[in-house]
């Protein structure tokens, strides 16, 4: 389990999400775990308004314990609301992590993933925008990485082991 907020570890960083060469978004987070694999960072809703996805809401208050690996191809997300209920959890497709100083910086490969708390939602998004991002075409050793991330974790999340890799 990642380090508490409280903790004299944990540090100030920002999360850098890159998409199509440019910064889709910056937020401040607190890194409270770095295992030299897998990172956690802790971070509040970074939108100012609640965003409804029809599946979950994303809201002000809500608390994101993000992990990120060095030597996966993927982000996980828990999610969880204000009173520190569980949402679920939101996992991004990405290029392995990288932490250079103050800044995770992860590139968004388009393909996501949404699993509910009680695990009755595995749900595969924006591969339409996957496919219209062209990435098979450009890259397509990262492509096939991409969609084999998208794989493992709804495997995961259907055969209820995704928590294992959170532990």
């Amino acid at each position: 389990m990642p380090a508490h907020s409280s903790d004299p570890a944990a540090r100030p960083v920002h999360v850098v999400l890159v998409k199509g060469g440019r910064t889709k978004i910056r937020y401040p987070a607190e890194l409270v775990q770095d295992d030299g694999v897998r990172l956690a960072v802790r971070a509040a809703w970074a939108g100012e308004k609640v965003r409804d996805f029809g599946f979950v809401r994303f809201e002000p208050g809500d608390v994101f314990t993000e992990y990120y690996w060095r030597d996966r191809w993927y982000a996980v997300k828990e999610v969880r609301d204000a009173r520190g209920g569980l949402k679920g959890w939101y996992c991004d497709i990405t290029r392995p992590a990288e932490l250079t100083g103050g800044e995770l910086v992860v590139e968004d490969l388009d393909l996501d993933l949404w699993r509910s708390a009680d695990g009755t939602d595995v749900l595969r998004l924006d591969e339409d925008e996957f496919e219209e991002s062209g990435l098979a075409d450009r890259d397509p050793r990262a492509a096939a990485a991409a969609v084999a991330a998208l794989d493992e974790l709804e495997g995961l999340a259907h055969a209820g082991t995704f928590e294992a890799l959170l532990a």
